[in-house]
């Protein structure tokens, strides 16, 4: 089966693992200077470096149908620079999955494809797609959510605070404090201490400060997660990085509790409507 994902962020990258893992053949859409901060578990990283691996699989870029079969004949994901996902009307998945996570429907409809599905807030399970899969952290994280009764079911509100690990919440985000040009002075699995200087923003020419450079610092103790790379050009309070307060370097390098729940409703969403895939056929 055939699936394309929107997005190859990490909650994205974490579907898509488990889908892999599962036999399907996998494409998924990218802009063309991702923001994913968790980059050593993001197959958005082939985006710059033509090729990237996460855990046991492999993502390649590639620019056409010629190249993404080459790469599903490999077992690969193809990873296609394409904002809009013009590959779903050109490719006719039999499944579609929204991960972009920009916490609202961008394009997606349930027409797109036999079996549509939505990550988090933003969807209506019934209208926008078949269903919804909350990626709130707790008791209902990974659930697949199906509107019943006639009535359109969504993911719970984003509530714009961070899931608590360790005890913190938003503390552990490194946000960029101005819009310029991302510099990393850390790396992914470096150990941080409150106060520390991680990374600088170089404002553009032009701007009050002229070629200041402007420190992010840990507001916490911790290990860098996740961390964009230099020379990315950021806005004032871009993500630019996560620490995680627990310091187990396995966790900088394999994907996330949270993404592999999100990727298991992924899969009950797929199978539980067979049916409706093959009856496309």
């Amino acid at each position: 089966m055939f699936a394309v994902i929107k997005g190859a962020g990490d909650l994205a990258s974490g579907i898509a693992l488990r889908l892999s893992h599962s036999g399907f053949q996998i494409a998924m859409t990218e802009i063309a200077a991702p923001l994913s901060v968790r980059r050593t578990v993001c197959f958005s990283q082939a985006v710059y470096s033509g090729s990237c691996r996460v855990e046991d699989v492999t993502a390649v870029l590639v620019n056409s149908e010629s190249r993404m079969r080459a790469a599903f004949a490999e077992r690969q994901i193809a990873v296609f620079v394409d904002p809009a996902a013009d590959i779903v009307k050109k490719y006719r998945p039999d499944i579609l999955v929204d991960a972009i996570m920009a916490k609202k429907n961008t394009g997606t409809s349930i027409t797109d494809a036999p079996v549509v599905i939505g990550i988090g807030p933003g969807f209506l399970a019934g209208a926008d797609c078949h269903c919804v899969i909350e990626t709130k952290r707790g008791h209902t994280l990974g659930r697949v959510i199906t509107g019943a009764n006639g009535k359109d079911a969504g993911a719970l509100p984003n509530t714009g605070v961070p899931g608590d690990i360790g005890g913190y919440t938003s503390e552990r985000l490194l946000r960029s404090p101005a819009e310029g040009v991302f510099r990393a002075l850390a790396s992914i699995g470096d150990v941080v201490r409150k106060g520390d200087t991680v990374a600088l923003v170089r404002l553009a020419p032009g701007t009050a400060d002229g070629e200041e450079e402007i420190p992010i610092r840990a507001e916490i103790d911790g290990m860098i997660r996740g961390l964009l790379p230099s020379g990315i050009r950021v806005k004032e309070g871009t993500k630019s990085g996560d620490i995680d307060p627990r310091c187990e370097r396995s966790h900088c390098f394999t994907v996330s509790d949270k993404a592999l729940a999100i990727g298991g409703g992924v899969l009950e969403g797929i199978f539980s409507r067979m049916e409706l895939i093959s009856g496309s056929g």
